[in-house]
């Protein structure tokens, strides 16, 4: 009986649509007991505490004919906003039907997102262990959270859709889909650096290109139609004074990274105003540092299989986080499943855990704190939020440092 039983829960954990079926009722169910709302202009529900409701305030523009990019202008590239747009036209004024409505999309690509955990996974080490990966991954709490909150989930999809093709061997698709990506968020085209160190010349140039055109065709006609919005929309994160990071810290800057109210879009001059400190060390400088640093991994990397290749890719992005004057904690969404992937191991989920903690005690736990104060970490809450900086960018630097590591043994193709 006892041998007969572990078989049976043996087949239940190795049963992928069973884990579908949870993964995508625990969501919901979620979002039943804790229906976003908005009650007195306070965000309440599931939803609360992420950007759901600035979307909201963002897309209500359309009922007055503005639409993104074409009569206000976004930080982040076209597919975003164009997503929420479309989605309020269909839900109309009503917050809880948008926010419902949407979280939906982001559970689409999100089960999306496990899939292709378990996909890469099998490929990196094996069908049980990707399975493995892909219940770690469903229980996970950071892409439960960012759901609800944000757009990540979308962008965490084509990023992983980009390296499952590039570990099969499929480049143009790999290509294609960081093109897209990229109009969701820019991360995604660092998969490139991966393309270049573990493919020909000729091939890492096709792919380049073949990317470079999705993103660049599409940015193009916005340029032609709306060139000062559309230029807002790729440097503003860069006027951005820095914001919860160890620059920050340097430059005495204790506020978050956000813009202002939604109405703040409108006047494309609000783009390229310094809220805070100007940086000590100067974003080019960073940037240099962090090529530097890529150059570095580029060329000491000894790995060729495709376990090296999710690695490149995984320490491509952290350096880029590393290196940018402000953070975000729905990047999560990006660094779980990738860190799972390099490392299906204890240490890789305690890796998780440890950076997810970190993060979510600084936002939202210590952050909302900050209402007496406007929203800047002062007095008793400064050396706390010192102490959380400080020690996500440890974590970071030390996964970092292991990846380093792996791609510095010497493994010339996949066993």
């Amino acid at each position: 009986m006892t041998k007969r039983a572990e078989t049976g829960l043996g087949g239940l954990l190795g049963d992928f649509r069973l884990l579908l079926l949870l993964f995508v009722f625990f969501r919901l169910m979620l979002m039943l007991v804790q229906m976003p709302l908005v009650v007195g202009g306070t965000e309440r529900g599931v939803t609360a505490g992420g950007d759901y409701f600035y979307y909201f305030q963002l897309s209500s523009f359309v009922r007055e004919g503005l639409l993104p990019f074409r009569d206000w202008w976004s930080e982040f590239p076209p597919i975003p906003h164009a997503l929420t747009t479309f989605v309020f036209l269909l839900t109309g004024a009503n917050f809880t039907a948008f926010a419902m409505f949407l979280g939906m999309i982001m559970l689409t690509f999100e089960v999306g997102n496990l899939a292709l955990v378990r996909s890469i996974g099998d490929r990196l080490h094996g069908a049980q262990t990707g399975m493995a990966l892909a219940w770690i991954y469903a229980v996970t709490f950071a892409p439960l959270v960012f759901i609800w909150w944000n757009f990540e989930p979308l962008v965490a999809f084509f990023l992983l859709l980009g390296v499952n093709a590039l570990v099969r061997g499929k480049d143009t698709a790999s290509a294609l889909w960081i093109g897209v990506g990229a109009l969701v968020k820019f991360t995604p085209a660092l998969i490139l650096g991966a393309v270049w160190r573990y493919r020909p010349p000729a091939r890492a140039l096709s792919a380049t290109i073949t990317a470079g055109a999705v993103f660049g065709l599409v940015y193009l006609a916005l340029f032609i139609q709306y060139p000062e919005n559309t230029a807002a929309s790729l440097t503003a994160q860069f006027n951005k004074a820095s914001y919860q990071t160890v620059w920050a810290l340097i430059d005495g800057n204790y506020r978050t990274g956000n813009f202002g109210s939604a109405f703040e879009r409108l006047d494309v001059a609000n783009a390229y105003i310094l809220t805070g400190n100007p940086s000590v060390v100067a974003g080019l400088v960073r940037l240099g540092a962090a090529a530097l640093l890529g150059l570095f991994v580029f060329t000491q990397t000894r790995r060729r299989d495709s376990k090296g290749m999710v690695a490149f890719v995984t320490i491509a992005l952290l350096i880029f986080f590393l290196q940018a004057q402000g953070w975000s904690p729905q990047w999560l969404a990006q660094i779980v499943p990738l860190v799972l992937l390099c490392f299906p191991t204890r240490t890789g989920v305690l890796m998780v855990l440890m950076l997810s903690l970190v993060v979510f005690v600084e936002y939202p736990f210590l952050w909302l704190r900050t209402g007496d104060t406007g929203g800047v970490m002062a007095g008793a809450l400064l050396t706390p939020f010192i102490v959380l900086v400080v020690a996500r960018t440890l974590i970071l630097l030390a996964i970092c440092g292991a990846l380093f590591g792996m791609l510095r043994r010497s493994v010339l193709s996949d066993s």
